[in-house]
This record gives structure tokens, sequence and C-alpha cells, in this order.
């Protein structure tokens, strides 16, 4: 082609013409995708304050941004189909993960609660589907059976992705209607999907000629897909373990072994579509039927979901904007306004119907039910994809593909008000005092965050543990945590991995002496499989400035009800304390000051329990009651204690002794008379409720001891010490101070309070464990429930 002048004289061949305009589109595009990113995660913030999810500034902005004329010239055909191959392949990895994630054979148990409500709002939706949206004229140049099923199995199926991130980001994932709804949505998903999956084997996509012909297809099909799951299910755990056991934790994950796993995953997944399968749910298959636990799969999920969400999901959805052109939405016709609230009706009505016909009679409030029939609703990536799938296809046009997105995008932005109704309704209905002894369900399991320094911790932690179970029925559930300060030289030792904060300690001392507390826990455990002890490890790896906060928002997100921690001094060989870890030290006072939930210290002098436990010989624990908040939760505690067959409690209360000529004229000022009144009223109806239950039955001994003034307190204090090897005391909390008044004028550790001060002096040698509860603080408790309010 000859050169181009122009009046100017100025001569421009028609090469560098079109290297310029590639040049422009090319700038178009990175222009479009980097404000992708940019806008996605602006939008995202401003959002912040509505708990919305990633997914709506996705979508929102892709749309938009895609619907740009600029943006939309740009990409020409050849780009768009790289961007196409892009989005298919990390949408085989979104399913991928997503099987990896969920456990194929709980459809084979006998189904729980929640799988009864997922599997009832997903049949109501799929009936209700079914019934309607052939009479609305969705289909474009598709088989009426074909699409129906397909649009049927969408609107049936919930987003467990966004659902289980949302629950978790407002911290309602581990509250009753949390699990409830997290649950019923990984089953619904998990049915939904299988349901794709065999509708794509007996209905391909590819055309086939005759009835014969698609017979075949169908049988090859379903032959590639059977053993690609059998090698899934049966070969894959082989070889996955062979590789954790090469690659044990603490250590780096060996290249070698990585590459191949990669390899050996990625061959499984693609042996169906060899045959003409869909890849997408093909990988889906494939990951359903790996191992979900250990090193490898650990790894490979929590790296997928990180290149999905930082990533993938904004690129997809421009993807989205591309194909779905918001201009060809057909605005004007009222027909696509009538199918779009069809649409919503029936994935409303159908989740919400089902869900509260089965929960009713399962027992479950109807306010609840209805709340989780509408957190169901939501739907996520993959329905989007499968929609525009559909219009690709060119089996739906523009317009129901719009309208699909559309009902994707409003069941996602309703979860989050949904939530926060949840909880507004909660917070009128549980005590202030909610993550307290006194105030948990009987019905409920105690949860206890049981914190450890070290291997020294052992023999009293599994004591605490031990007498703290309570009834096997509900039982109770520990969660044994290392407290390790976080030094220069640990600190050289992380490397990423799947520990705290993704990272994982190679430090050898650290991880053997985990190692060791872990067996010695898991031992005592299985060898007393009647006590209704469930087990789970932590680890707070911090410095001790920080290890407070930590350790706080570690009770709140396991919503125990009482934090257990070691006192700071340690016995020494004579019998006496040493001069104990003032970090330790800093880390119990905070924890006093800021804990959400009740507390208590446990001074050590030597509490081993489960080794009298075994000579059949009992424990004595006493309990000490002098009146207040924190000894009315140590009465509770006291409560659990008096259970166990191998103790034999008795409860001590100090009573004012009004007509004795040594008791003081004056008490504590700063408590005006109707407040000690009404402490005094608190605390007799809590110790009488207490001795109704269990000293009226001769199962507690019960002891009164009527004093005059703090003076004769420290001497009975001194003259129980040794009789015991536990003794439980409140820490303060009182307004009548009156046999306490003056104990803490020579305190040497003023956070056990007057009573475990004096009982647990760094000078004796008594041998007598002394544990200080401390109720849960009512004032953090409300300044934290406007934010932090966590529980069904």
């Amino acid at each position: 082609m000859p050169p181009v002048t122009t009046s100017s004289n100025v001569t421009f061949h028609p090469c560098f013409l079109r290297f310029d305009a590639a040049s422009v589109s090319f700038s178009g595009k990175m222009v479009a995708l980097i404000a992708t990113y940019v806008l996605s995660r602006v939008v995202h913030h401003l959002l912040k304050p509505f708990s919305q999810p990633y997914m709506t500034s996705d979508l929102v902005i892709g749309l938009i941004l895609a619907s740009l004329p600029h943006a939309r010239d740009s990409f020409t055909s050849l780009f768009s189909i790289t961007l196409e191959n892009i989005v298919d392949f990390g949408m085989i990895s979104y399913a991928f993960v997503l099987g990896l994630e969920m456990d194929p054979y709980v459809i084979f148990k006998s189904p729980t609660r929640h799988a009864m409500v997922a599997y009832a709002g997903t049949v109501s939706t799929f009936v209700a589907a079914c019934t309607i949206t052939p009479w609305l004229h969705y289909l474009r140049n598709s088989s009426i059976i074909t699409f129906t099923l397909s649009l049927s199995i969408s609107l049936s199926g919930s987003g467990s992705h966004i659902l289980t991130r949302l629950m978790t980001y407002l911290k309602v994932g581990k509250s009753d209607i949390g699990k409830l709804s997290i649950g019923a949505g990984v089953h619904s998903d998990m049915i939904t999907m299988f349901s794709v999956v065999l509708s794509f084997v007996f209905f391909p996509l590819q055309e086939t000629a005759n009835f014969r012909e698609g017979i075949k297809t169908s049988v090859q099909i379903g032959a590639a897909l059977m053993l690609q799951t059998l090698l899934a299910a049966k070969i894959s755990p082989v070889f996955m373990n062979w590789i954790n056991q090469s690659n044990p934790e603490g250590k780096p994950l060996k290249g070698s072994h990585l590459v191949l796993s990669m390899a050996f995953m990625t061959v499984l997944c693609s042996l169906a579509p060899w045959m003409g399968y869909n890849s997408c749910l093909s990988a889906f298959m494939g990951g359903l039927f790996l191992p979900s636990e250990g090193r490898i799969s650990k790894w490979t999920i929590s790296r997928i979901n990180n290149l999905l969400s930082t990533l993938f999901y904004p690129l997809f959805f421009f993807w989205v904007g591309l194909r779905v052109d918001i201009s060809s939405f057909a605005v004007g016709n009222i027909g696509t306004w009538v199918r779009l609230f069809c649409l919503i009706l029936i994935a409303t009505i159908g989740k919400v119907g089902g869900t509260l016909i089965c929960g009713l009679t399962l027992g479950y409030h109807r306010p609840e039910l209805v709340a989780v029939g509408l957190l169901l609703t939501a739907k996520g990536h993959f329905h989007v994809y499968f929609a525009v799938d559909a219009l690709r296809q060119g089996k739906i046009d523009v317009t129901t593909c719009i309208s699909m997105v559309i009902l994707i995008f409003l069941s996602v932005i309703h979860t989050p008000f949904v939530v926060k109704h949840i909880i507004e309704r909660a917070r009128k209905r549980v005590p202030v005092q909610r993550m307290t002894l006194r105030w948990l369900d009987p019905s409920s399991e105690l949860r206890i965050l049981l914190c450890l320094h070290g291997t020294h911790n052992l023999e009293s932690g599994i004591s605490l543990m031990e007498i703290s179970r309570g009834k096997p029925a509900p039982g109770l559930f520990v969660h044994v945590t290392d407290m390790i300060e976080l030094t220069e030289k640990i600190a050289s030792t992380l490397v990423p991995g799947e520990g705290v904060d993704n990272m994982t300690i190679t430090d050898h001392s650290v991880t053997e002496m985990r190692d060791e507390i872990t067996r010695a826990f898991q031992t005592h455990i299985n060898e007393n499989v009647d006590g209704g002890i469930m087990l789970s490890r932590m680890l707070v790896l911090s410095t001790f400035n920080s290890m407070p906060h930590d350790i706080s928002v570690l009770a709140e997100d396991l919503m125990v009800s009482l934090i257990l921690l070691p006192f700071h001094k340690r016995v020494k060989a004579a019998g006496t304390l040493d001069e104990g870890h003032p970090g330790f030290r800093h880390v119990n006072r905070k924890l006093l000051r800021n804990a959400p939930c009740s507390i208590g210290i446990l001074v050590d002098r030597g509490f081993g329990f489960t080794e009298r436990l075994s000579t059949s010989s009992v424990s004595k624990v006493a309990v000490i009651f002098i009146g207040g908040k924190d000894d009315q939760e140590a009465l509770a505690y006291a409560g659990r204690v008096v259970w166990h067959p191998g103790v034999e409690l008795t409860v001590i209360r100090f009573l004012v002794d009004k007509n004795s000529e040594h008791a003081p004229r004056r008490v504590n000022n700063r408590a005006s008379v109707a407040e000690q009144e009404e402490e005094m009223k608190l605390d007799d109806e809590c110790f009488a409720e207490f001795y109704e239950k269990y000293v009226a039955g001769g199962n507690v001994a019960y002891m009164e001891k009527h004093l005059a003034n703090s003076s004769e307190t420290y001497t009975n204090l001194m003259s129980i010490e040794g009789q015991y090897s536990l003794i439980i005391v409140g820490r303060a909390g009182r307004v009548n101070t009156v046999l306490t008044q003056g104990l803490n004028d020579w305190q040497q550790c003023p956070e056990l309070g007057p009573v475990g001060d004096v009982l647990s002096g760094s000078n004796s040698t008594s041998g007598t464990s002394i544990l200080i509860i401390q109720l849960h603080n009512i004032k953090g408790q409300l300044d934290g429930l406007s934010d932090e309010f966590s529980i069904m």
C-alpha cells in the first residue's frame, strides 16, 4: 500500500497508522483494567459501613466500566478471546477450590438439621421454578426441558463462599444461627452443583445428530467422569498422604513435591474434559473428592483463594460487563420487568418457604428461619458465570441474562442487612453478661480458652480441664492455647505457611513444646472417652504488649465463657513461688481489665489432680463465698466442679457477725446503703440456688464462719491453707467490704484480689493451689456491644 500524503506535504505510512491504532487500543485496555481494580477497591471501602462483600463493588464497577463506549471499543475480538480464556481458567480454579472445601460424604450420612433445612429450601425453590418458568418464555434457542432444569437449579443454589465470608466478617459465624446459615449454605451449594454436574452428563452442550448419538456421547462423558471420580476418591488419598508425610508441619514445602502435587491435580481434573465434558464442572468434581485435610490441600486453598480475590474477581466482572451490554437491556418492555420480578419472587419465596416449613418442624423459631431463608437466597460468582455462559452458548438472550445478573446482585446486597437485623434482635434478648458461667445456657456446651506458658503448665492445665467438664452432656469444649512471646529469634524462623496469620513456626524448641502439649492433652481425652470433652489447639504468637489484645480477639471469635490463665510466678523446689515473669504478669493484668468474658488465674502449687484420680482417691476442693459478683461467678464454676466423681467439694461461706463487739462501725463509705442491700439480696439468691441444688442433696459439704472484721478473715484464710488441693475464690467485685477491708494494704499482687493475694502469698509452702475468678466486666461488655456483638 502506497504512503499517504496530506495537504501539508506530510507523509504517513499505513503500517505506522496500524501501529498507532494498536498502541491506543492497548493503552485503552490497560487503563480500563487498572481502573477496574482501583475503583473496585475504592467503592468497597466506601461501602464498608454497610458491610457489603467485595462481590458488590466488583460487579458494579465491572458493569459500569465495561459499558463505557471507549472501554468497549478498545477490546478487539482477539483480546476478548484472550480475556475469555483467562476467565474460563479462573472459574475452573474457583470450582476446584469450591469442591476441595466441601465434604461429599455427608450426603451418604444421616442428614443433620443444617442439611434438612438446606434440602427443604433447595427443593421448594426447584419445584417452584420448574412449575412457573416454562410459562414466562425466558428461553431462546434451547430445549424447554434443558433450559427449565438449568434455570431452576441456578435459582435453587446458594453462594456458600459469599455467605461464609460475610458471616465471618460480621462475627456471627460461630453463633447458632451463623452455624445454621453457613451449614445450610454449603449443603445447598453442594447439592445444586451435583445437580449441574449430572445435568451436563445427560444434556451435554454439544449438539448431536440423533438420539443414539446423544446416548453414546452421554455414556462416554459419564464413564470419563466416573473414572476421574474414582481416581480422586481412591488413588489421590494415597498420593496426598505421601506428600504430606514428606512435608511435615513447621518445615518449608519441597519445591519438587509442590510441583508434582499441582501436576497431579491438573491431570486428574483434565480426564473428563478429554471426552468433551465441561472443564469447570470436572474441576469441581476433582476437588470434591480430593482429601481436604493436609498441608498441600490447605496450601492450595489459601493460595488460589488469595489469587481469585486479589486479581481475578474484578477482571471477571469486567468480562461480564463486556458480555452483557447494559444498553441492550429492554427497559421499555413490560414483559422484561415481569420476568425479572418473577425470578426474584421464585428465589425468595421458594427459599424462605421451604426453610420455614422444615425449620418449624425441627423446633426453630419463625423469625430466625425467615432470616436464614433470606440469607440462603444469596448467589455467588459461579451463578453469574453460569448465566453469562448460557448467553455465550446462545441459549438465552441479553435481556434474560441481565435479568439474572440483577437477581444475583440483589441477592447479595441484602444479606448484610439481614445479618445486622439478626444481631439487633439478639441484643434485645441476651443478658448483659453474655459470656459468663452464670448466664450460660444449661443446654449449651461450656467453651473455655485454656492458656499455657509451656510444658510446665501441663499437669495443672489437664487438671483444670478435667474438673471443669461438668456433666457429659452438653459437655466441654477446651481451646488449649500456647502463649508464646514473639522474639527476634522466633521471628527469624517464621516462614509463609498455613499457621497463624499465614505463618509457620520452624523453631525446633517451639514445635517440640507444642507437640508435647498436644500429645498430653489428646492422650488424656482418649483415655477418658466418656468425659464429654472436645479439644482444639490454638496459638497466640505476639509480643507481650499485643498479646492481651490477641487473646481477647481469639476468645471473642471462639465465643468462650471463661479464659483460664497461669499465674506469672512458678513454684520452686522448696514449695514457695519465684519472682515470676513480668511479661506474663502484664498480660494477666491487662486481660483482667479488657477480657470479653469471665477470666480465671491459677496459682499453681502442684495441682496434679489427674494422678490422684488414677489411684481412685478424691481431691479436696473448696470454694470461699464472701459476696459480690466475682464470688457469684466462682460459685457458678464450683457448680461444674461438683459433678466430677473425683472431687470432694466444700463450700465455705463467710458471714458478717454484726453482734460482735469487734465489728467495725464504718464499712465502704463510697457505697450507698441501697447498693449494699441490693448486693446482699443477690448474694443470698445466688447462694440459696446453689445450696438447694447441691448442698441440700448431700453432694457438697457446707461450712459457715461468722466473722467480725478483716482481721478474722485473714486468720481463717490462713487456717484452711493446706487442707485442700484447690481453693476457688472470687477476685473482688464486692460492695460490702467489711470482711476484706484492709486486706489489700500489703498486697503483693493486686490482680489476685484481697483474698487471692492472701492465700497465694509467695512465702507459703502449703501446697494448696488457688483459682481466682473474675466475672466478665460489664463496662467492657457495654462498650463493645455496638461493634463486636457476635452471638445469636
